[in-house]
C-alpha cells in the first residue's frame, strides 16, 4: 500500500513537471545541441547544410575579423569589470547609511537598469556626438576639445565601456548594498573603540568581509561582458573601421548577415568556452581562499 502511494505521489509529480520539462527540453537543450553538430556543416538559411567538419573551426585561426572582435571583447571586459566593481563599491558604502530619503536615492541608481538597451544606448548616443552632443559641450566649457567618441576608433570603445557601466551600475550596487547590510555593526563598534580609522575599518573589515559578495559580482559581471552586443549593436554597430566590432556582434552578422550560421555558431561555442573557462578559473581561486572571508 505504501508503494503505492509512493508511486502516486511519484506520477503527480512527473505530471506537473512534464510540461516544464518538455518546455526545456525542446526549446533549449536540443538547439543546444543542434548548434553543436552545426559547426560541423555549413549552412545559409536557404539551402540544404552541407557537411564539412572541423573547417568552420580551422578558419577561426585565419579569421582577422573574429582575432579583432576576440581583443575588443577583451579590451572592454578590461574597462568595464574593474569599474562597475569600484564604482558600485564606493556607491554601496556611500549609500549603506540610515539617512532620510535613502531608499529614493537608491532607486534613481537603480532606474538605468530597468530601462530599456534602446533608450539608453540613443540617450548617449546623443551625450556623445562630437558636435552637438553634452558632453563635448560642456569640455568645450572648460576649454578642452572632445574628441569624436563613437566616430573615432580610438574613442569609440571607452564610450561603449562608459554607457555600460553607467547602466549596470545599480544592478551591482544592489548585490554590494546587502553585502554591506550583513556585517554586524558590532565589528566596526569594536574597531573603533581600539582607534581604528575610517581607512583600517574598510581595509580591515569591510573588504575582507565583503570577499564572497565581490565574487559572486565579478562572476556574474564577467559573463555579462562577454556578451556585450546591445549598445555595440545600436550606438556603433561595430564601427566606426571596426573598432567596436565584438564576438557576439560576429555571431549576428555571420548568421544573419552572410548567412554562416555554421561559422556563427562555432563562434558561439568558442564565445561559450570562453565563458567556461573563466568562470572555471574564478571558481578555482576561490577554492584557493581567494575570495573566502
Amino acid at each position: 500500500m505504501m508503494i503505492d502511494k509512493g508511486w502516486s505521489k511519484v506520477a503527480w509529480l512527473g505530471f506537473f513537471l512534464l510540461p516544464g520539462l518538455l518546455g526545456l527540453f525542446i526549446f533549449t537543450i536540443i538547439p543546444i545541441v543542434a548548434s553543436l553538430f552545426l559547426t560541423l556543416f555549413s549552412w545559409d538559411l536557404l539551402t540544404p547544410p552541407r557537411f564539412i567538419g572541423v573547417d568552420n573551426y580551422l578558419r577561426l585561426t585565419t579569421d582577422q575579423s573574429f582575432r579583432a572582435a576576440l581583443l575588443h571583447t577583451l579590451s572592454f571586459i578590461a574597462g568595464y569589470l574593474p569599474m562597475v566593481v569600484i564604482f558600485s563599491l564606493a556607491l554601496a558604502m556611500a549609500l549603506n547609511t540610515t539617512m532620510r530619503g535613502i531608499a529614493a536615492i537608491r532607486t534613481v541608481f537603480f532606474f538605468p537598469v530597468v530601462s530599456s538597451w534602446v533608450a539608453i544606448a540613443l540617450l548617449w548616443s546623443w551625450l556623445f556626438n562630437p558636435k552637438y552632443g553634452l558632453i563635448n559641450y560642456l569640455l568645450g566649457l572648460m576649454g578642452i576639445s572632445g574628441p569624436g567618441w563613437l566616430f573615432d576608433p580610438a574613442w569609440a570603445m571607452p564610450a561603449i565601456i562608459i554607457t555600460s557601466v553607467w547602466k549596470d551600475l545599480g544592478a551591482v550596487l544592489i548585490f554590494f548594498l546587502a553585502g554591506l547590510q550583513a556585517i554586524p555593526n558590532d565589528y566596526y563598534e569594536a574597531a573603533a573603540l581600539d582607534g581604528a580609522s575610517r581607512i583600517a575599518q574598510i581595509r580591515y573589515i569591510t573588504l575582507p568581509l565583503l570577499r564572497p559578495t565581490t565574487f559572486f559580482v565579478i562572476v556574474i559581471s564577467l559573463i555579462n561582458s562577454f556578451q556585450v552586443f546591445e549598445q555595440v549593436w545600436i550606438m556603433t554597430e561595430g564601427g566606426p573601421a571596426g573598432a567596436t566590432s565584438v564576438l557576439v556582434e560576429r555571431i549576428v552578422r555571420h548568421a544573419f548577415s552572410y548567412g554562416e550560421m555554421g561559422y556563427a555558431a562555432t563562434i558561439s561555442w568558442v564565445l561559450f568556452a570562453l565563458i567556461l573557462g573563466a568562470t572555471l578559473v574564478q571558481f578555482r581561486l576561490q577554492r584557493m581562499g581567494s575570495f573566502d572571508a
